[in-house]
């Protein structure tokens, strides 16, 4: 078979770098199996949310705490950093002076701690409210599914942050865009489970 060769799966990187396709595969087959696994930890807790949502036992429900605005504002800002996030990977491939791609990660950064700052104001508000854990079994689940994803989210940002230092010291060599493209299939990852979240917690507990 003739042509240039894929350096990495999922992008055309050919002729940037020395990592053979076999090495490129390896890292991100592995890092598929740690995002299925992940994955199952959040399909479990979907599971023990559905069990637990009208468990109130007299505690305020969805109906009384979930925002639905500020839920609806969290997902276009996580929307947009997917779509920045991509951006940065086209950068990666195209701008060799690594300008783009330093500023579309910092946006991707940014972006992603305002999702933060609007979550943590979120569950503040709730706790003002009474609407602690140890209220009821829906209060205990949902501070243990949708706090879980603000923890990757923030893993996310600093990930992000380290990968911004990796590309000043050692620029982007294959490495480090072997590394950039799991962070890349680590944070649309996020993204999708938003939408989950979305759906089945915030837009069913204030429409449902």
């Amino acid at each position: 078979m003739t042509g240039p060769q894929l350096r990495h799966v999922g992008l055309n990187l050919q002729g940037s770098d020395e990592l053979e396709t076999d090495d490129a595969e390896l890292g991100l087959y592995g890092f598929w199996i740690f995002l299925m696994s992940d994955a199952v930890l959040f399909a479990l807790l979907f599971a023990v949310y559905g069990t637990q949502v009208t468990a109130t036992a007299g505690a305020p429900g969805p109906e009384a705490e979930f925002k639905l605005r500020s839920a609806f504002i969290e997902t276009l800002i996580l929307l947009t950093s997917s779509l920045i996030f991509g951006l940065s990977a086209i950068a990666m491939k195209y701008d060799r002076t690594r300008t783009g791609l330093v500023v579309w990660l910092c946006l991707t950064l940014a972006l992603g701690l305002a999702f933060l700052g609007f979550e943590a104001n979120d569950f503040a508000t709730m706790l003002r409210d009474g609407a602690t854990p140890d209220r009821s079994g829906f209060l205990s689940v949902f501070f243990a599914l949708v706090p879980t994803h603000g923890l990757h989210v923030t893993a996310g940002c600093i990930w992000i942050a380290v990968m911004l230092v990796q590309v000043a010291i050692f620029g982007t060599d294959a490495r480090v865009k072997l590394n950039l493209l799991k962070l890349g299939l680590f944070w649309h990852f996020l993204d999708v489970i938003w939408i989950a979240i979305f759906s089945v917690v915030y837009l069913q507990g204030t429409l449902g």
